[in-house]
C-alpha cells in the first residue's frame, strides 16, 4: 500500500537524521540516509516540490502527492536505513498483509470493528 510505504519512508528518514547526529552511528548508516535523503529529494521533485518539508506530516502528504510510496528504490533504502539504524526495531516496520478486515499496523492503536450485516 502507498500509505505504508511513505509512511516507512518517514520513519527511515527520523531514524536516520537521529541516528546521524551521534559519534556512534556508522559510516553505513550515514552513507545509507544520505543516500535515502537524494532518493527523497528526486521524489519531491517529480511531485513539483522544490524544498523538503520538516514537518512529518507535510512531508507524508507532499512524498503521498508525488506517488513515492511506489517507487521501489526510495523504499528499499528506507528499510535499509531502518535495519541500519535500528537492527532490533526494523523488523517492526515489515509488514505484509492481504485480504484481510481490521488490520492496524503502528504502536498505541484502538479500534472498533463490526463485521457483518447489522
Amino acid at each position: 500500500m502507498v500509505i505504508e510505504s511513505v509512511d516507512l519512508v518517514v520513519a527511515a528518514l527520523a531514524a536516520g537524521a537521529a541516528a546521524g547526529v551521534t559519534d556512534t552511528a556508522s559510516a553505513a548508516v550515514k552513507d545509507a540516509y544520505q543516500g535515502l535523503k537524494s532518493l527523497t529529494r528526486r521524489a519531491l521533485r517529480r511531485g513539483g516540490v522544490a524544498e523538503e518539508p520538516t514537518d512529518p506530516e507535510e512531508l507524508k502528504a507532499a512524498l503521498t502527492a508525488a506517488g513515492a510510496g511506489s517507487d521501489v528504490e526510495l523504499v528499499a533504502a528506507a528499510r535499509e536505513v531502518l535495519a541500519l539504524a535500528d537492527p532490533e526495531g526494523a523488523a517492526k516496520y515489515r509488514v505484509d498483509v492481504h485480504d484481510n478486515q481490521g488490520v492496524q499496523v503502528g504502536d498505541g492503536n484502538t479500534m472498533t470493528l463490526n463485521f457483518g450485516d447489522k
